[in-house]
């Protein structure tokens, strides 16, 4: 968290999308810096915590990589401008091929994979 604050010394807050891990509190900072210190960093954050049983951040990472690999692949683009014209017309191609994400990783083959010790047969996909 201070490397992250420390990084925007002008943003006034800082938006951090994090999961709900236990040390991702202000009571965490306290332990790790004492009182002042964390009263500093965790003014300086908007914490926007994933849902504890969502899956909407993988959507998220999957997203992003198919970005990097399909819109700008090994190119390097020369300013920012350039590199929002690609995504946004990356974007707007995926949208209107209205394309999805095909899960393929069902709650059996988790199961499976990491060999819970529940009644299979008893679970549906």
């Amino acid at each position: 968290m201070r490397q992250i604050v420390n990084a925007y010394p002008d943003a006034r807050k800082i938006h951090l999308v994090m999961d709900n891990l236990s040390t991702h509190t202000k009571t965490s900072l306290v332990a790790a810096f004492g009182c002042a210190d964390a009263d500093r960093l965790w003014n300086r954050i908007q914490a926007h915590y994933t849902p504890k049983h969502g899956s909407w951040l993988n959507q998220a990472e999957i997203e992003v990589s198919l970005v990097s690999r399909e819109c700008l692949g090994r190119r390097r683009l020369g300013s920012l401008v350039k590199l929002k014209e690609q995504t946004c017309a990356w974007n707007r191609l995926a949208n209107r091929d209205r394309r999805t994400i095909e899960w393929r990783f069902t709650r059996r083959k988790a199961r499976e994979t990491f060999r819970y010790s529940t009644n299979l047969s008893r679970v549906k996909d």
